[in-house]
């Protein structure tokens, strides 16, 4: 009823290796992939091809230092949801949510580990916080920061993703790429940005109060099987989004355009004898293989930063403080 019609701000939870591929996937089937964009790190759009593409797409870079971010957030936002046409009025006035975009906020600010969950269950023990059992305390400043900019424009798009942890299949990138199927459970609500606190402290306290629900949703998948039994969400059927022949389409055409002459090319010069500029041609391409692996290796859990831990952990603090506490990270 609403996916391509408006704006989206989408909160998910950060737990697995593939959950930003996970959503994605659901983006393309529902045929909003094209105008997908997140919040990511700065130095993420310098890392070549996915760092350039997340740039050229109008991603949100944050530098986690507030002062900063607070100004970028505000300025990303106008420019990729408001479209003024050549007399100065809103084209939204004329056309309702053209090109509508879904803008996703990791608020967790960095993926679940177990060392990050310690980190996370030790600050909320100081602070008399509710302690969460599945995710790390949110991080409220870029949410809140956000929040004016989206209010009357757009809607939020709670989503809780879940994969059973008895699967034989791993959720990993290189499981994927070995064409080994992982299924993923993802639970979609859908909130009008006008129904949220306008007071940023009661903004922060909402996002807080979201988390536990989505807390005890992920603990009933992972002890009954489903989001509903162990929580008060109201139960729903599910839908299994089935494979569109659109993606197969496009994923074929762009082989056979890009592989088949590159293959073509290097066995005539591997046949005419050009071994030189055939080892060439095979270094270029085993070393894009060799930096697609590295990149792969990046996205384990276990190869992820130390954000969220140690002195980290100290701007995790700032950030979830009471209102005299400011904070200087952001993400």
């Amino acid at each position: 009823k609403y996916c391509g019609k408006e704006h989206v701000l989408l909160l998910m939870n950060h737990t697995y290796d593939v959950d930003w591929l996970i959503g994605w996937v659901f983006c393309d089937k529902v045929g909003v992939l094209g105008n997908c964009k997140a919040y990511a790190k700065k130095a993420i759009q310098y890392i070549p091809t996915i760092g350039w593409a997340w740039k050229f797409a109008e991603f949100v870079f944050l530098e986690r230092s507030f002062d900063k971010d607070k100004e970028i957030i505000g300025r990303q936002i106008k420019e990729i949801m408001d479209y003024p046409d050549p007399i100065g009025r809103q084209i939204k006035e004329i056309m309702d949510y053209p090109d509508p975009v879904w803008l996703l906020l990791n608020a967790e600010g960095t993926r679940f580990s177990e060392k990050k969950h310690e980190a996370s269950v030790k600050f909320a023990r100081e602070r008399g916080m509710v302690e969460l059992k599945h995710h790390l305390i949110p991080r409220t400043k870029g949410f809140t920061s956000s929040l004016p900019h989206l209010r009357g424009k757009s809607c939020i798009l709670d989503i809780q993703l879940a994969i059973s942890k008895d699967s034989e299949v791993k959720p990993t990138i290189l499981n994927i790429l070995n064409g080994r199927p992982v299924v993923a459970h993802m639970h979609v609500r859908r909130i009008p940005t006008e129904s949220l606190p306008e007071q940023e402290e009661e903004a922060a306290e909402w996002l807080q109060q979201l988390f536990r629900r989505k807390d005890i949703m992920q603990d009933s998948f992972h002890t009954h099987g489903d989001f509903f039994t162990g929580s008060d969400e109201p139960r729903k059927v599910p839908i299994k989004m089935q494979p569109r022949l659109h993606s197969l389409i496009n994923m074929v055409t762009w082989n056979v355009v890009t592989v088949v002459p590159i293959a073509y090319y290097l066995v005539q010069l591997l046949l005419s004898g050009e071994f030189l500029y055939f080892s060439i041609g095979a270094s270029i391409l085993l070393a894009f293989y060799a930096l697609m692996m590295r990149a792969i290796g990046m996205s384990k859990i276990s190869k992820q930063s130390s954000y969220g831990t140690g002195k980290a952990a100290n701007g995790h603090n700032n950030q979830n403080g009471s209102s005299a506490e400011k904070t200087s990270k952001v993400e």
